[in-house]
């Protein structure tokens, strides 16, 4: 015989999610959890603000950076040998501590398969 089961009421269709994280990384996880809901909303955000909002503490320029880098899933020393950048000074550039020059974001957009123009 087929009991009935309770069904879990959720509001507007939403579940509930529960996520453990590093308490450094509670704020990040929060706005990207914002900007996933903005889109779904229908409320389109730009791409720039959207970074900016993930990492407030940083550049944009090196947001983009270390995004595309996330992304390609390629790691400091590997995007180095491509480029022939140092990787102290893609580490640096990540970090906003160093600007990226139109010559370096031309070398990183080719290796990262880009526009360099998001670099700058």
């Amino acid at each position: 015989m087929l009991a009935h089961t309770k069904k879990h009421h959720t509001e507007k269709g939403l579940i509930a999610l529960k996520v453990m994280v590093h308490p450094s990384n509670v704020n990040r996880v929060k706005n990207y959890v914002k900007a996933i809901e903005a889109e779904q909303i229908g409320s389109p955000r730009p791409w720039r603000e959207v970074i900016q909002g993930l990492r407030p503490n940083e550049s944009l320029e090196s947001g983009i950076l270390r995004g595309a880098r996330d992304k390609a899933e390629l790691t400091q020393a590997r995007l180095s040998e491509l480029t022939g950048i140092p990787q102290r000074h893609i580490s640096e550039m990540e970090r906003g501590k160093r600007p990226i020059g139109k010559e370096s974001a031309r070398k990183l957009a080719a290796a990262l398969n880009t526009d360099y123009r998001v670099f700058l």
